[in-house]
């Protein structure tokens, strides 16, 4: 079981995937603060300067906070859109790898079928020019 443990964590799936983890966590803190210290507050100006992480609902004894919700839905957004980007951004460049690799090869008969036949084109114009 140790072996088998060892393996696969050694796999290069577990180690990319452990890289992607980091990243998208150091990533979310990013997009966070982007969230939290730029957009929000651009946005509750644009409202008539309300502050989203304030907007609460009071019942009874209970506070709903709403306003850390909506801005946790715009946080979300944000990551979608760039998720997007990035994999949309990365279609088109595999796309274009792909269709290069696409041209089909052509095998060594084909090839050595095509310099008999543009020899023997060669041979026939000289053989009409001279006639």
């Amino acid at each position: 079981m140790i072996k088998e443990f060892k393996q696969f964590i050694s796999k290069g799936n577990v180690v990319d995937l452990a890289v992607g983890v980091v990243i998208g966590s150091a990533f979310g803190k990013i997009v966070s603060s982007l969230v939290d210290n730029i957009i929000m507050p651009l946005v509750g100006i644009l409202i008539g300067g309300i502050d989203f992480s304030n907007l609460t609902w009071k019942i009874k004894d209970a506070t709903i906070e709403y306003g850390i919700f909506l801005q946790n839905i715009v946080d979300f957004l944000i990551v979608a859109f760039c998720i997007f980007m990035v994999i949309k951004a990365f279609n088109k460049l595999t796309k274009k790898k792909e269709k290069k690799e696409e041209a089909p090869k052509k095998s060594d008969d084909v090839v050595l079928l095509e310099e008999i036949r543009d020899l023997m084109k060669k041979e026939n114009k000289k053989t009409t020019k001279s006639k």
